[in-house]
């Protein structure tokens, strides 16, 4: 976990000087075409399922139906919000996760906190480890996957987890976000709603 730890902490220091620049021109991109609040902030699971305030850049819009009840996903996300979605760009925020050493750059994606009650008994070690902005299931499909075959490579990893492995989860993240492939489930804005096995 320390060894982990100093990687996570060096390749951030590293990828900074590059990173602060695009961070700030898509806060401002999203403050311009989304509006205020420029981040998006939510409560997830984290390692053994402590929860934690997951930062994103905002995607959608905060629009309403006449009685006040927000649209669905598919309604409110914009052209510019799949296209921060489909380029990760979205993602940026969680540097600020990984600082507070709350997320990894490398790790299982941390999902919703209804879900924690769902799992099987397998499905939950995906909490053995700090969750993370790439993972073995992202690089396998990303979005595209089935439930299960998606928490079967995060236990995987959970399993197989070391720095090489992590370099070569972030080497293939790279190439899979330059081709946008699985960035969504079809028929939906990410992925369907986990139900249970």
């Amino acid at each position: 976990m320390m060894l982990k730890r100093i990687f996570d902490s060096a390749l951030l220091a590293l990828s900074l000087p590059i990173i602060l620049p695009i961070f700030i021109i898509v806060a401002i991109l999203v403050r311009t075409k989304l509006g205020r609040p420029i981040f998006f902030r939510q409560m997830r699971p984290g390692l053994h399922g402590k929860p934690f305030e997951l930062i994103k850049f905002r995607t959608m819009l905060d629009a309403t139906d006449i009685d006040g009840n927000q649209l669905p996903d598919a309604e409110r996300m914009t052209g510019f919000g799949r296209a921060l979605r489909a380029s990760s760009l979205d993602e940026l925020p969680e540097f600020l996760n990984i600082l507070k050493g709350e997320m990894s750059f490398v790790g299982p994606r941390p999902l919703l906190m209804q879900y924690l009650p769902l799992y099987s008994d397998e499905q939950a070690r995906r909490h053995d480890v700090l969750p993370g902005i790439t993972g073995w299931a992202q690089v396998k499909g990303r979005n595209s996957l089935e439930w299960d075959e998606r928490f079967e490579y995060d236990v995987w990893y959970v399993d197989n987890q070391n720095l090489w492995l992590d370099l070569k989860i972030l080497a293939k993240t790279i190439k899979l976000v330059t081709s946008r492939k699985g960035v969504s489930a079809d028929g939906h804005v990410t992925m369907p709603p986990f139900e249970g096995s």
